[in-house]
C-alpha cells in the first residue's frame, strides 16, 4: 500500500535536538519548533495517498501554474492571509518575495525543463504560507501547501532565503504524485536524494551555472554568520557541510561504507541520502554541461518511470537511472558503483522498525527523522524522585499504544519511539496523539532527571 501524503519539513529533527543540547540559550527556541510540529502533525487529518499522476499526453506544453503567497503572521494557523499571487508585484516584504520567485522559477522549471505541469503533473495550483511560527526553524511540505519559519535570528536565517529549500520541499509533492517513494530505510533517502537533487537542478538554473561552477551545496545562507556551517548538506563531499559546536559534525556518509543501519531517523533516510547524492554529482559532472539538461533529466525519467516503486531500494533506483542514460549509460553506471551502489534492476527494500530494551519501570521517548536528522531521547524512572513522575505515570496508565496508529512516517516528520515500562510502540509525528504528544514533550524537553 501507498504511503500516506507526506509532511515534509527540512530541517532533521536531530539538528534540532543537537542544538538544544549543546546551546543552552537556544534550547528554548529549538524546542517551541519541535512541540509546533508535533501539534501541527497531530492536528492534521490523516488521508488517503493520492494515486500517482503523470503529466498529459495530449502533446500540450507544459504550463505553469498559479500560485498563492500567504502570511501566518507569527501564528500556525494555515493558509494564513493572502498577500501575493501569480503576477502581482513585490510585495517589500522579503519573505513573500522570496517565496514568490521560488515558486516561481520552480514550476517553470519543471514546466520548460522537464515538461512538468505543477507536482502533479495537471497543473494544480500551489499554495505557500511565509512567517509561520515564532522563531520556527524549519520548512515543510504538509501535502497540500508548502511553509516556511522565519528561524530563530541567531542560527537560522529566513527558510525563504536559499531556493533550494523550496525547491526540495516541491520536489516531495512531485516524489509523492509519482514514483511515492515510502519514507523508510533506502526508498526514503532515494525521496530525500531526489528532492536534493531538484533543489540543487532549480538553484543552479536559476543561476545559470554549469555543474562545474555550482556549489552543490544544499541549504547555502541558511546559517547566520558565526556559524561553522557551508550548508545543510554538500551533495559532493557528504559529511562535510557543518563542523560547529552546536551543530555538531554533518553525520552524512558519502558512501555504502558508510550506510548507517538504524531504527532513528526513519531508518536513517537524512544520514544515508548523501550517498545517492553524490552519485547523482558524480554522474552530473561527468557528464558535464548543466545539471538540468544532463543527469536531471535521467534521475526525472527514472523518478517518474515503470521502473521505479515505493519499495525501490538504491540499487533498483541506480539500475532506473543506467536505463534512462542512453549514451551516458556507463558515466551514469560508474557514478553509482563509486559510492558502493551495484545498479540492480527490480531491487527493493523491505522497509522495518526497531525497538530497544527497557526495563519494567522506564518510560523511554526517542525521536528521529526531520530535515536536518538528529536523534533526541530522553528518559524517566518511575521508580525515581524525579518530579516528572506523576504526570508521566497518570499519562501511560491511560495510554494504550495498542491502539496507537502506526503506519509509513512522512517525509522530514519525526517518528517516535516509545518504550512504556516494555509496551512498545513506533508512532509517526502526524499520528501522536494528545497523551503521547505532552508525554514526549515531558520525557524530552527536560535533561537530566530532577532529584
Amino acid at each position: 500500500m501507498s504511503a500516506p501524503p507526506a509532511t515534509c519539513s527540512f530541517i532533521p529533527p536531530y539538528l534540532l535536538e543537537q542544538i538544544a543540547r549543546a546551546d543552552s540559550a537556544a534550547a528554548a527556541r529549538m524546542t517551541a519548533t519541535l512541540t509546533v510540529d508535533a501539534r501541527l502533525r497531530d492536528q492534521r487529518p490523516a488521508v488517503p495517498h493520492p494515486h500517482p499522476t503523470v503529466a498529459p499526453t495530449t502533446g500540450a506544453a507544459a504550463i505553469v501554474p498559479d500560485w498563492t503567497v500567504h502570511t501566518a503572521k507569527g501564528s500556525t494557523t494555515l493558509p494564513g492571509t493572502e498577500v501575493r499571487g501569480s503576477g502581482d508585484p513585490a510585495s517589500g516584504d522579503p519573505a513573500v518575495d522570496e517565496a514568490a520567485d521560488g515558486i516561481a522559477g520552480a514550476l517553470r522549471l519543471f514546466a520548460e525543463v522537464f515538461d512538468r505541469s505543477s507536482y502533479d503533473g495537471a497543473g494544480a495550483p500551489v499554495s505557500l504560507t511565509v512567517h509561520y511560527g515564532r522563531d520556527y526553524v524549519n520548512a515543510f511540505w504538509d501535502g497540500t501547501q508548502l511553509v516556511f519559519g522565519d528561524g530563530d535570528g541567531e542560527i537560522f536565517d529566513r527558510f525563504t532565503k536559499p531556493v533550494d529549500v523550496l525547491g526540495h520541499e516541491l520536489s516531495h509533492a512531485v516524489t509523492e504524485h509519482t514514483a511515492a517513494l515510502r519514507y523508510q530505510d533506502q526508498p526514503g533517502a532515494l525521496n530525500e536524494s531526489v528532492s536534493d537533487v531538484f533543489g540543487t537542478c532549480l538553484k543552479q538554473w536559476l543561476l545559470g551555472q554549469s555543474v562545474d561552477q555550482a556549489d552543490w551545496l544544499i541549504g547555502a545562507g541558511l546559517f547566520l554568520p558565526g556559524v561553522n556551517a557551508r550548508g545543510l548538506r554538500d551533495m559532493a563531499n557528504p559529511g562535510t557541510a557543518y563542523d560547529d559546536p552546536k551543530l555538531g559534525k554533518d553525520p552524512q556518509g558519502a558512501s555504502m561504507d558508510e550506510y548507517v543501519e538504524t531504527s532513528d531517523d526513519n531508518g536513517g533516510v537524512h544520514l544515508n541520502s548523501g550517498i545517492p547524492n553524490r552519485a547523482f554529482q558524480l554522474a552530473a559532472t561527468a557528464i558535464g554541461g548543466t545539471s538540468w539538461e544532463g543527469a536531471g533529466q535521467i534521475w526525472y525519467a527514472a523518478l517518474t518511470g515503470p521502473d521505479v516503486g515505493e519499495d525501490t531500494d538504491f540499487a533498483g533506483f541506480a539500475a532506473a537511472t543506467v536505463a534512462a542514460a542512453g549514451d551516458h549509460a556507463d558515466a551514469v553506471r560508474q557514478a553509482w558503483e563509486t559510492v558502493g551502489v551495484t545498479p540492480q534492476a527490480g531491487s527493493t527494500s523491505d522497509a522495518g522498525t526497531g525497538s530497544s530494551p527497557s526495563e519494567e519501570t522506564l518510560v523511554s521517548v526517542r525521536r528521529t527523522g526531520g530535515f536536518a536528522g538528529r536523534v533526541a531521547e530522553g528518559s524517566v524512572d518511575l521508580t525515581s524522585h524525579d518530579a516528572r513522575v506523576p504526570e508521566v505515570r497518570s499519562l501511560v496508565e491511560r495510554i494504550d499504544l495498542a491502539h496507537v496508529a502506526g503506519g509509513n512516517p512522512h517525509p522530514d516528520m519525526y517518528v517516535y519511539a516509545f518504550d512504556l515500562c516494555g509496551r512498545r510502540a513506533q508512532v509517526p509525528e502526524h499520528h501522536l496523539t494528545p497523551d503521547l504528544s505532552r508525554l514526549a514533550l515531558i520525557v524530552l524537553e527536560t535533561g537530566d532527571p530532577a532529584s
